[in-house]
């Protein structure tokens, strides 16, 4: 009999203790790791990865495995991928997100499970505001607002006159949406070119017949790159302002080209504070390259995970507890003041920083700090969901 109790109690014991053993936090990762932006997704990846190793390969002390998918930049594969990991994989967090347009169609998906989803770049206005969701968070920005700041900026400068241009996609139009909101003077003209557009030669024709007082374009990933070189070889001495284009390798792969730009963002490698100064420093030495703020973004996604794991105990089974945990957790974010707004969306500050030459090579350097300061984004208003 004693020995038949020693038994039951040692089951009970190992039943106890199984699930917080065997705990993994399964991270589905869907982002773009393909095609000509596929270094925006690569980025995401690479800073998520930085995070999760100094964590050491855990999450709020729960051992963490990443399980990877490329969306290929398209809706479809991105619905088909994420099938692939809520259904299949059974993962508890869904992370990456590159795309406003992929994002978009995925909002089905999202609103149809409890899993939370912790996007890292794409911030479209919708999901912001009539389209937010519980279990939907970013930590990037609405798309609108690094160009809200560039409006600003301009306005404060007293810049007159400005043309536009950015790819034709929901996130390119929310660039010039937030651009609008807060510049005050004349948009000669809006040129959108289509997303997988390589050259830019008519667009850049259209420009120097127009002669704006300065241009404001967002290119991502390695649309960024051709276009900033092809701008200086056109010959234009009208000054660059761009949000979002001259990012991590795609400042060293500028080279020249980029140098003098005005850029505007909550963060960049040139972000002052040891958060950043040490992230920027860890990601160097890991992949030999500049750290986007895609990066950025992706790695303080990692570490707002870890705090949320950290506050349940381990626990991620109930989805919903999750999903609240990620909204209220704290964490040191390598841009500095970081909080969730009450659509899930950023409130933080945003600085300009400008393009400038250092022993041969481009790098950023902080030129106006706090240009906008604890801002949240247009659409929050819009959002019912908490």
């Amino acid at each position: 009999m004693k020995q038949i109790l020693k038994r039951v109690i040692l089951a009970a014991a190992i039943g106890a203790v199984a699930p917080s053993v065997l705990a993994d936090v399964k991270v589905g990762f869907l982002a773009t790791l393909s095609g000509p932006s596929a270094d925006v997704g690569r980025d995401q990846l690479d800073g998520f990865s930085l995070a999760l190793e100094q964590l050491g390969g855990k999450l709020g002390g729960v051992p963490a495995s990443i399980i990877k998918e490329d969306d290929q930049q398209k809706p479809e594969a991105a619905i088909g991928a994420l099938g692939k990991l809520l259904e299949r994989e059974k993962v508890d967090v869904v992370t990456g997100l590159t795309f406003a347009n992929v994002l978009m169609a995925l909002q089905g998906r999202i609103a149809a499970t409890d899993v939370p989803f912790v996007g890292s770049v794409a911030g479209p206005s919708a999901a912001a505001g009539v389209q937010c969701k519980p279990n939907l968070f970013v930590t990037s920005w609405q798309s609108d607002v690094p160009a809200e700041a560039v409006g600003k900026y301009l306005s404060d400068k007293g810049v007159k006159r400005i043309s536009t241009l950015t790819p034709n996609f929901v996130g390119g139009k929310d660039k010039i949406s937030g651009l609008k909101r807060f510049y005050k003077g004349e948009i000669v003209e809006e040129i959108y070119s289509p997303l997988n557009q390589l050259d830019f030669s008519a667009e850049l024709t259209r420009v120097a017949a127009a002669k704006p007082d300065a241009v404001f374009a967002f290119y991502p990933g390695g649309l960024g790159v051709t276009f900033v070189r092809q701008y200086q070889q056109s010959g234009l001495k009208i000054p660059l302002y761009t949000t979002n284009t001259i990012e991590g390798t795609a400042l060293d792969a500028m080279g020249a080209a980029a140098v003098g730009a005005i850029v505007a963002d909550t963060w960049t490698p040139g972000h002052p504070g040891e958060e950043s100064r040490r992230f920027v420093e860890a990601f160097r030495k890991k992949y030999n390259r500049l750290p986007s703020a895609y990066a950025a973004f992706s790695y303080d996604a990692a570490m707002l995970l870890d705090a949320a794991v950290r506050s349940l105990n381990g626990n991620t089974s109930d989805r919903k507890a999750f999903s609240k945990a990620i909204a209220t957790s704290q964490f040191k974010s390598v841009r500095g003041a970081f909080r969730f707004g009450p659509n899930n969306f950023p409130v933080q500050n945003y600085h300009v920083y400008q393009v400038a030459s250092a022993g041969g090579k481009p790098e950023f350097k902080l030129h106006e700090a706090d240009v906008l300061k604890s801002h949240a984004d247009a659409y929050v208003s819009q959002c019912a969901s908490r």
